[in-house]
């Protein structure tokens, strides 16, 4: 699932305010420099400027599975990756690899009739819908087999997680609920009483309410614009961002009787099927694919928008990641079509607590290990220790073993000293690889738009943008070769230092405790240090 948290609508639904940041992040942060600009980003300008403004790259092919990219973006459209073999429209499949008319991408989340999935399901709720049939109100003792026994199992796991999810957003879904509709009569009421069509701060506070409701309404909304810093559109904007997700979840994502899968018509018991879905790679809502496609290459020093932290790479979109919990069989087909088709680079920024079927990947990410290409993969954001609680996919395989090519990135905030952990992140001592800005960052989204967000789903783009400049000037790395680099130059700034971890509150026990118990190696990936160290051990330049 593609959680990020968007600064303009994180909601504190509890008393219906909009939260504040107590201090700007710096402009393009998460490609500045430690030491030259006082801030804990990648040092992508640093690196252009004096180590590579002689050296001559060669284009690397990222592939970003995801909710879809906007191809037609200004930062984006000459970074696409364009099929060779494929003629534009013509409903042909011109290189025979089995996808039509494949010009940016595929997507495995649509039909033949060109409709698209958007909102789904979690997997828990898959689960549950799966097995409710056979295992509801049954106990051990009705069955024999091992299978059963386990399927049972899951089952009631399954079930009490959609029970206490549901407790947890049935609230938030309520209030904003409340809130939007209380909003509608509120400004038919305003412009009714002082014959205007714009609602302000000051038409807000001439508003007699009439009734109960209406007053709680006017409350929430003066409260919100009271410090002057948000505007009435902004928080109704915001409002809006926080029901979509909300009512996701809660008609969508934890609902059983909803089947969006119906929409793409493929065999979903025949997890090896292939060849579904259709050409429509941006897809209905393509913010967080099109948001994590710029943090890696949108393009540089073309005086729009922002710069990506790669310059010569060519982005692929595979959308296979919905609104919601992503389907196994959509994963592993993603990763064979980038691989098949040229990527070097996979960015997966998505992840989900449950896995229908972790086989079906764990081959896909093995024919990527055999391949030569790197994965890299996003630590989630539920601020949990992922050692204990599994975040899927993972880089160890159900068999045995585990992916060498695949690397997994928590987040950094911009902020300095014990804050410099994303307060959503998860860690874990033995499943994250390295850290990578993913607070605040300014990206690109859709409609020729600018957003920041915020999530692992960040961190793992600008980390996939190191590893694209690495493969650049370095084109014969391996993926285990590049991942050494990245760990073994990561700078080393807070070991030994105390931090917040995160999810932790004020006042609870063991809040502070060192950085290098949130990840393996206790590194910030830079993209300086990385091309040092490339240069010091790996005579692998591309020719002048």
């Amino acid at each position: 699932m593609k959680r990020i948290i968007l600064s303009i609508s994180a909601l504190l639904l509890g008393g219906f305010m909009l939260a504040q940041t107590p201090a700007k992040r710096p402009d393009n942060w998460f490609n500045l420099d430690p030491t030259t600009d006082k801030v804990n980003g990648v040092s992508t300008e640093r690196t252009y400027k004096e180590l590579l403004k002689d050296r001559k790259p060669v284009p690397v092919v990222v592939a970003v599975l995801d909710s879809g990219v906007d191809y037609y973006h200004e930062d984006l459209k000459d970074v696409m990756w364009v099929n060779p073999g494929e003629i534009p429209g013509n409903g042909i499949d011109d290189d025979k690899n089995g996808y039509i008319d494949d010009i940016h991408g595929w997507s495995f989340l649509g039909g033949k009739d060109g409709k698209n999935v958007d909102a789904e399901n979690l997997e828990m709720t898959r689960l549950y819908r799966k097995y409710k049939p056979k295992y509801e109100g049954k106990t051990k003792a009705d069955f024999k087999s091992k299978q059963e026994k386990e399927e049972l199992a899951i089952y009631e796991a399954v079930k009490k997680d959609m029970e206490a999810t549901k407790a947890k957003y049935e609230p938030g879904y309520n209030q904003l609920k409340f809130i939007r509709e209380g909003m509608v009569k509120m400004e038919e009421a305003i412009k009714a009483q002082q014959s205007t069509t714009v609602i302000t701060k000051e038409t807000l506070e001439k508003y007699s309410p009439e009734d109960k409701e209406a007053k709680q309404i006017k409350a929430i909304v003066s409260m919100s614009l009271k410090s002057g810093k948000t505007t009435y559109d902004e928080f109704k904007e915001s409002v809006e961002e926080g029901w979509g997700q909300m009512s996701t979840m809660i008609e969508v994502g934890l609902n059983p009787d909803v089947n969006p899968r119906e929409i793409v018509g493929d065999d979903y018991n025949n997890l090896y099927e292939k060849n579904y879905g259709n050409a429509d790679c941006k897809g209905p809502h393509s913010f967080h694919g099109t948001h994590v496609a710029g943090i890696i290459a949108a393009k540089r020093n073309n005086g729009v928008g922002m710069d990506g932290v790669a310059a010569d790479v060519k982005i692929m979109s595979v959308r296979c990641v919905p609104n919601g919990d992503e389907h196994d069989k959509d994963i592993a087909n993603a990763i064979l079509y980038a691989v098949d088709n040229g990527a070097q680079i996979i960015n997966m920024s998505f992840g989900k607590k449950y896995s229908w079927n972790k086989k079906v990947v764990d081959d896909a990410v093995k024919y990527a290990q055999k391949k030569g290409v790197l994965l890299m993969h996003a630590a989630g954001n539920d601020h949990l220790n992922i050692d204990k609680i599994t975040h899927y996919p993972t880089a160890k395989y159900e068999d045995k073993g585990y992916a060498s090519n695949m690397i997994t990135i928590g987040a950094l905030s911009w902020k300095p000293d014990s804050l410099i952990a994303a307060p959503f992140t998860n860690y874990g001592k033995k499943s994250i690889d390295l850290f990578a800005p993913g607070v605040d960052i300014y990206s690109t989204a859709p409609e020729g738009k600018y957003q920041d967000a915020s999530g692992t789903s960040m961190a793992t783009p600008v980390a996939a943008g190191v590893a694209a400049v690495l493969k650049s000037y370095y084109p014969k790395l391996t993926p285990e070769q590049i991942k050494t680099i990245l760990i073994k130059s990561s700078l080393k700034t807070y070991k030994g230092k105390k931090v917040i971890k995160p999810g932790s509150k004020k006042g609870e026990k063991d809040r502070y405790i060192k950085f290098e118990e949130l990840g393996k190696n206790a590194g910030l990936i830079n993209l300086y240090e990385a091309i040092k160290l490339a240069d010091k051990v790996y005579s692998i330049r591309v020719p002048f």
